[in-house]
C-alpha cells in the first residue's frame, strides 16, 4: 500500500491543528487564570478565612465549660494545622494563663511574626474606636510582604474580657508557588496530549468518509457507474453520498439515453436517406423521361428531405433551449385563435383518415403573453403525440378553458395510456417507453422534451394525467392577460 504523505492543506491536518491549538490556548488560559487567582485573590480569601476562624474559636470557647484550658487546646490545634498566629491578652495587654499556669498563646508563630507587640497596640487602638467588637488591618513590610491583622473580644464565663489577635501572612512562599506551577505544567502537558489525540481521532473519523467518497467519485469518473458511495455516520457526508449516488444514477441514464439516441437518430436518418437515394436512382435509371413518374419520385425525395430538415431542426432547437441560448419573443395575442388555426391544419386527417377532433372552448378571446411560434410548436407536438396514440376510435379532445387568472390547454386521447412508473420519464430526452407505447418511426423521442423546455422557458405549469387502457391528457397553463387596447382610427384614416 502506498504511504500517504503529510498534506498540511488536508482536512485531517487542519482539523487536528485547529483543535490542538484551541486546547493549548484554553489550558494556558486556565493555568494563567489559576496562578493569577492564587496570587491576587489570596488576600480576600484569607480575610474571609480569618473572620470565619475567629467566629469558630469564639463559639467553641463560649460553649465549652472547661474555660481557658479548652481555649488553649483550640488555639494550639488551630495554629498547628494552619499558618495563623493566635495571641490572647487581657484588658491590661498581659498574657493570659490557664488554670494550670500555661500561657494561652504559647503556640506556633509563622516566620516574621516574632515581634508583634507594636501591631497589637495598633489593633487595640483601632478596636476601641470601632463600633463593632472586632477590627482588622493589613500591614506591609519593607520587602513588600503583607500581613493580615485581626482583633476581637472574647467574653469569658467568669465575666472577664479577653482580647484575641490573629495574624496571618498574605503572601505565598516561593516553594508553594513552584509546586503549584509544576502541578499545572504536568496537568497542561497531559491535557494537551489528550486533546491532540482526540483531535487526531476526530479528524480521521471525519475525513474517512470524505476520502471514501472521493475515491468512489474518481472511480465513477473512469466510467464505472456501479460504484457505491458511503457517507459514514455524519449527516452531511450521508447527504453528499446520496447526492452523488443520484448523480451516478442520472449519468447511467444519460449513457443509456445516449445509446438510444444514436440508435433512434441512426434509424430516422437512415430511412429517409435510403429512400432519397433509391428514388434518385429510379429517376436516373427509369423515370427520368417520364414526367408523371419523375414528379411522383421527386415528391418522395422532397418529402423525405423535409422530414430530415424537421428532425435536425428539432434536435438543434432542443439543444439551444437546454443551453439557455434560445430567447423568447413574447407578445400579447389571442391563444384561442391560434388553437383554431392549428386545428385547421389537421382537417385533412379528418377527411382522409377518419380522425375526429372534438373541441371544448371557453367563450370569447383568451389573451396571453407568450412566444406565439413556440406555443404553436408545443400544441402541434401534443396534437401529433395524440394522433399517434389516440386508439381505435381516433377521437381527440382539444380543450382551452379559462379558470380565474389562468387558462388551460389540454389534449386528450383514448389510447393505451401510460403506466404510472413511466410518467416521470416521458419528458426525458430520447426516452423509450414500454412495448405498449412504442414510438413511431417518424420521431426520435424529443417531441415531449421540446414541449417541456419551451414551457419551462415560459415558467408555465404542465403535466399529464393517464390511465392504462383508457388514454392520456396532456395539459399546460398560461396566465391570462387583459386584451391589448386597439389604436383609435381617425375619420381621415377610415376615408383612406
Amino acid at each position: 500500500m502506498k504511504k500517504r504523505k503529510l498534506d498540511v492543506h488536508s482536512l485531517p491536518f487542519r482539523l487536528w491543528l485547529a483543535i490542538t491549538l484551541f486546547a493549548v490556548v484554553i489550558i494556558l488560559s486556565v493555568g494563567g487564570l489559576e496562578l493569577w487567582g492564587v496570587t491576587h485573590q489570596y488576600e480576600s480569601l484569607k480575610q474571609e478565612e480569618t473572620t470565619r476562624l475567629a467566629s469558630e474559636i469564639r463559639s467553641k470557647y463560649m460553649r465549652n465549660a472547661a474555660g481557658l484550658s479548652s481555649l488553649h487546646s483550640i488555639i494550639r490545634s488551630t495554629s498547628m494545622s494552619t499558618d495563623f498566629t493566635i495571641i490572647i491578652r487581657d484588658k491590661n495587654n498581659m498574657p493570659v494563663t490557664d488554670e494550670q499556669g500555661r500561657t494561652i498563646d504559647d503556640t506556633f508563630r509563622f516566620n516574621g511574626a516574632e515581634n508583634l507587640e507594636n501591631e497589637i497596640l495598633k489593633l487595640n487602638e483601632k478596636l476601641k474606636n470601632s463600633e463593632f467588637d472586632s477590627a482588622s488591618a493589613v500591614s506591609k513590610e519593607e520587602d513588600g510582604r503583607k500581613t493580615l491583622e485581626y482583633a476581637c473580644t472574647l467574653q469569658s464565663t467568669d465575666e472577664n474580657t479577653y482580647y484575641m489577635y490573629i495574624f496571618s501572612p498574605l503572601y505565598i512562599e516561593k516553594s508553594s508557588l513552584s509546586i503549584i506551577r509544576t502541578i499545572l505544567e504536568v496537568i497542561a502537558f497531559f491535557a494537551i496530549i489528550a486533546a491532540s489525540f482526540l483531535a487526531w481521532f476526530l479528524s480521521k473519523t471525519i475525513a474517512r468518509p470524505i476520502r471514501s467518497i472521493t475515491e468512489s467519485a474518481a472511480e465513477m469518473a473512469r466510467g464505472n457507474y456501479s460504484v457505491k458511495f458511503r457517507g459514514g455516520s455524519y449527516t452531511e457526508t450521508k447527504e453528499l453520498a446520496d447526492t452523488l449516488t443520484m448523480a451516478e444514477s442520472e449519468m447511467d441514464k444519460a449513457g443509456q439515453y445516449q445509446q438510444d439516441v444514436i440508435a433512434n437518430v441512426s434509424h430516422d436518418l437512415r430511412t429517409p436517406l435510403t429512400m432519397i437515394q433509391s428514388y434518385a436512382e429510379m429517376i436516373r435509371d427509369i423515370s427520368g423521361d417520364n414526367p408523371e413518374k419523375r414528379n411522383a419520385h421527386l415528391k418522395v425525395i422532397i418529402d423525405e428531405s423535409k422530414r430530415l430538415t424537421a428532425l435536425v431542426n428539432d434536435m438543434l432547437n432542443l439543444s439551444r433551449m437546454q443551453s439557455q441560448r434560445m430567447v423568447l419573443v413574447q407578445i400579447p395575442y389571442d391563444l384561442k385563435r391560434d388553437v383554431i388555426d392549428t386545428l385547421a391544419s389537421y382537417k385533412i386527417m379528418e377527411e382522409q383518415e377518419g380522425y375526429h377532433f372534438k373541441t371544448e372552448f371557453s367563450k370569447g378571446p383568451i389573451f396571453v403573453n407568450a412566444d406565439e411560434e413556440k406555443i404553436k410548436q408545443v400544441m402541434n407536438n401534443l396534437l401529433s403525440n395524440a394522433v399517434k396514440y389516440c386508439g381505435e376510435d381516433k377521437e381527440i379532445i382539444v380543450s382551452l378553458k379559462r379558470s380565474g387568472r389562468t387558462c388551460r390547454f389540454s389534449v386528450t386521447d383514448h389510447g393505451m395510456g401510460i403506466s404510472e412508473d413511466e410518467i416521470p420519464h416521458i419528458w426525458d430526452k430520447y426516452y423509450k417507453s414500454s412495448t405498449h407505447h412504442v414510438r413511431s418511426t417518424t420521431g426520435t423521442g424529443i417531441g415531449l422534451s421540446i414541449v417541456k423546455e419551451i414551457l419551462n422557458l415560459h415558467h408555465a405549469e404542465f403535466d399529464v394525467k393517464s390511465t392504462v387502457g383508457k388514454g392520456s391528457t396532456f395539459w399546460f397553463e398560461l396566465p391570462v392577460i387583459k386584451p391589448p387596447k386597439q389604436p383609435k382610427i381617425t375619420s381621415k384614416e377610415k376615408e383612406q
